[in-house]
């Protein structure tokens, strides 16, 4: 029994590729996790045309997509988003900033994957340098400031 298996992908999978590569992954990964998810399906010598539709699709998505992270890189680019959170006393928040609260605040200047952001841990008050993968070859650098919640 074979111990791999060549797959086409459907979607992006992290760490693996991009929709339409065919990839070889263990016989599990591929039955267990892949093809239920509706991520790939089995490898065929019928599906040639088939890769080759969903690779132009990606091209022209990409293309598209790239002329507007570019737009958005220019909005978002060395701008500061505040966030207001309830501290302590001492000045450490309850919780965290989570992504997803740093992608609402930035809904005012673009609209961005709460994954894409990458910033450090935020525990406390002050200001943070955080980034934005808005394509594979465009990133934004900005800052989030965490203030205290006025009571």
């Amino acid at each position: 029994m074979a111990k791999e298996i060549k797959v086409i992908l459907t979607k992006t999978v992290a760490n693996l590729g991009h929709s339409g590569d065919v990839v070889e992954v263990k016989l599990g990964y591929a039955r267990n996790y892949l093809i239920p998810q509706g991520l790939a399906f089995a490898w065929s010598k019928g599906a040639a045309r088939q890769i080759e539709a969903m690779r132009r699709a990606r091209l022209a998505k990409d293309v598209a997509t790239r002329q507007e992270a570019v737009e958005t890189k220019a909005a978002i680019e060395g701008s500061t988003v505040e966030i207001a959170v309830k501290v302590s006393e001492s000045g450490k928040l309850f919780g965290g900033v989570s992504n997803d609260a740093i992608a609402a605040a930035l809904a005012d200047k673009a609209t961005v994957d709460p994954k894409a952001i990458t910033v450090e841990s935020i525990k406390t008050t002050g200001d943070f340098a955080a980034t934005v993968q808005l394509h594979p070859e465009i990133v934004a650098n900005f800052t989030v400031k965490v203030v205290a919640e006025a009571e």
